[in-house]
């Protein structure tokens, strides 16, 4: 249940009975009893001209169009919404705080010693940190030979292609942390959960040379939105167990 706004005027915050500012009201009542609008006020800190911090909130909610739509936002759209009073600072400030929200929903489906048993599970771990991206980030997941996740490590970061990401460069962290076996995981910003000819074509570049260098790729998986594909899954990757 959300907490009712008030329907405050236009008076910068300092002016305002300290018992309805968002920091202090935070600090006395909790987290649970302030807004949306009045939590992003608090990220904002200050306003602009006539306009509070929680006028500034408000406008960043209400152009974006809610919290849902700006956590997926990048930089370059918090700046692009055109709020007065929100420079490259408070825009940065926004997407850290964005971003600390998706590492949390990751961390959340990770623990130190965390045994991948399928492919869900490596959705529910890495799909916060990838879905909703504009650009396409692969990477790669270490496993010991009991399928712990040793360390995982972004391999290219832009358009997915055969020249940027090559055996070596999968296979090198897999070698320096003595891995077993791989997982490989990549997002498709366009939300298209199928995989591309050149997913497919890479894949089994992957796969080939994981197996002539004794680790197997057991999977590699698409995040798209809220959803994933699995090649493995689809019968799309083949290894022999050690």
């Amino acid at each position: 249940m959300k907490a009712k706004e008030p329907a405050y005027y236009k008076l910068p915050i300092t002016n305002w009975p300290e018992s309805e500012r968002p920091r202090e009201k935070l600090m006395k009542l909790g987290p649970f009893k302030l807004t949306d609008t009045e939590i992003l006020a608090i990220l904002v800190r200050s306003g602009s001209g006539d306009h509070s911090a929680l006028d500034v909130a408000r406008e960043i909610l209400t152009r974006s169009g809610g919290l849902s739509k700006l956590v997926k936002m990048d930089y370059n759209d918090i700046l692009t919404l055109g709020v007065r009073g929100v420079g490259k600072t408070k825009a940065v400030t926004i997407i850290a705080a964005m971003q600390l929200v998706r590492r949390l929903q990751s961390e959340a489906a990770k623990s130190s010693d965390k045994i991948i048993k399928s492919s869900d599970e490596v959705a529910q771990i890495y799909g916060p940190r990838l879905r909703d991206l504009k650009k396409e980030i692969f990477m790669v997941i270490l496993l010991a030979s009991n399928n712990k996740v040793i360390d995982d490590t972004v391999i290219s970061e832009g358009v997915l292609n055969a020249s940027v990401v090559t055996p070596r460069e999968v296979f090198r962290s897999a070698l320096l942390a003595n891995a077993a076996a791989v997982i490989l995981i990549h997002n498709h910003p366009s939300g298209n959960l199928e995989p591309s000819k050149e997913d497919i074509q890479l894949t089994k570049q992957m796969v080939e040379a994981g197996k002539a260098m004794n680790i197997p790729v057991l999977d590699h998986i698409i995040i798209a939105g809220d959803g994933y594909t699995s090649f493995a899954d689809r019968g799309l990757i083949y290894f022999e167990a050690k």
